[in-house]
Formats: C-alpha cells, sequence, structure tokens
C-alpha cells in the first residue's frame, strides 16, 4: 500500500499527495461590468415596465446579485483569474500536482474549462522568480489540477509557499440554465426590496426560493 512521505517535496519516497495541497488563494482578476441579466429581464421581474428611472441602479444591482451567485456556487458565469500558492511540504511524488480550489467545466470534455496562464517559483538564497516552461505541466480536468514533472531542488526554503500557479476559468455553460437565472432574479428582488442592512420585521424565506432552486448545482464539499 502506497504511503505518504513525511518529507513532502524534499523526501524521495513520497507516492501519494494530500487532496486540496494549496497555502492560500487569490482571485485576481473578475468582470466587474459585464450584464448577465438582462434590463428587460430586471424589469419584467420588478413590475418596472417603461420605467427606466432606476436603470442606472439596476444595473449595478446585476453585477452584485451575479458576482452573488458565483460566489454562492463557486461557479464561473464569467471568466476569473487566481493565484494559489503551494508550500514545498504538500508536494509529494513525481509527478508534482498542484490542486486548483476554483474550476469550471465545458460541454465538451476536451475543452477543460480552465486555462493554466503560469506557474512559478522562488529560488533559495537571494530569490529569484522563476517561470515554469509549460511543455513541462498539463491541466488534469479529472481531477482539478495541474500535473507537473518536476521542480528544482534549489526552492527558497525560508517562504511559507514559494511556488504559485495562475490560471482562467472559462464560463460555465451552467450560466445558462433557467433556474439558475430564476434563482438570480429571486436573489436581486430581494436586495432590491431591502435597501438597508436592518429591517424591522422578521422576513420568511419562501418555498422553493433561491437555495432550493441553487442546491442541485452546488458543489459537494467531501
Amino acid at each position: 500500500m502506497a504511503t505518504d512521505s513525511l518529507y513532502g517535496y524534499m523526501g524521495s519516497y513520497g507516492q501519494t499527495r494530500n487532496p486540496f495541497n494549496y497555502e492560500k488563494v487569490e482571485q485576481i482578476n473578475r468582470d466587474v461590468a459585464t450584464a448577465w441579466l438582462t434590463l428587460e429581464e430586471i424589469t419584467q421581474q420588478l413590475n418596472l415596465v417603461d420605467d427606466e428611472s432606476q436603470d442606472s441602479y439596476l444595473t449595478g444591482l446585476e453585477v452584485a446579485t451575479r458576482q452573488a451567485i458565483e460566489d454562492y456556487l463557486g461557479l464561473s458565469i464569467f471568466a476569473a483569474q487566481y493565484r494559489v500558492w503551494y508550500n514545498t511540504a504538500s508536494l509529494y511524488g513525481t509527478p508534482l500536482s498542484l490542486d486548483l480550489p476554483e474550476v469550471s467545466q465545458a460541454a465538451n470534455p476536451a475543452n477543460p474549462g480552465v486555462t493554466v496562464n503560469a506557474v512559478k517559483y522562488w529560488t533559495d538564497g537571494t530569490p529569484t522568480l522563476i517561470t515554469v516552461d509549460p511543455a513541462t505541466y498539463y491541466y488534469d480536468n479529472s481531477g482539478n489540477k495541474v500535473v507537473l514533472q518536476t521542480l528544482p531542488s534549489n526552492l527558497n526554503a525560508s517562504m511559507t509557499s514559494p511556488v504559485y500557479c495562475e490560471y482562467t476559468t472559462a464560463a460555465n455553460p451552467l450560466s445558462t440554465y433557467p433556474v439558475i437565472k430564476q434563482a438570480a432574479l429571486l436573489l436581486l428582488t430581494h436586495l432590491y426590496n431591502q435597501r438597508s442592512n436592518t429591517v424591522d420585521k422578521p422576513l420568511h424565506e419562501i418555498p422553493f426560493g433561491v437555495a432550493t432552486l441553487l442546491r442541485a448545482y452546488k458543489p459537494l464539499v467531501m
């Protein structure tokens, strides 16, 4: 039976890896302007047909709603970019695996839904940032990870996480599903009606509301 090495990347006997081996995640770019729900869909939902006086407010509310749905589902309605950091102790075996926390999908499995922009590391001694040759790694969409042939032995031992990966998630085809859009319209309606962080009376969630509509598309955390 294969066992984990106690020495991580520096050990020569590591045969398995610890899932989700990243140390921290940074979202470094995200669409904050493009509309997902149309203004017509929104005004129909709010019964504001032919009322253009709030269009500017509704446009901003639509972006906030879309980002809330993305965050709740871990789903890229529009492309987003991330930077993920790795500690040397979490990199096991050959080849190495760099787990990615936020991914996307495509209708065709040959299109992975993720583009790896760069894998980089800091060297020991006087830290120098080195870009890894893209020919030495690939994205495994069946495991949500970057598979890397190897890294040099002179990774910076003083840094908590001397290795990082930058990547872009593609727009997820699930974002076109009417059930997800309807959940977004319900959420937008709630935000439109509640202009304050506090209320005088208790609010009650409706049956088959936002959470129910989205439940089937929210990833399970095992």
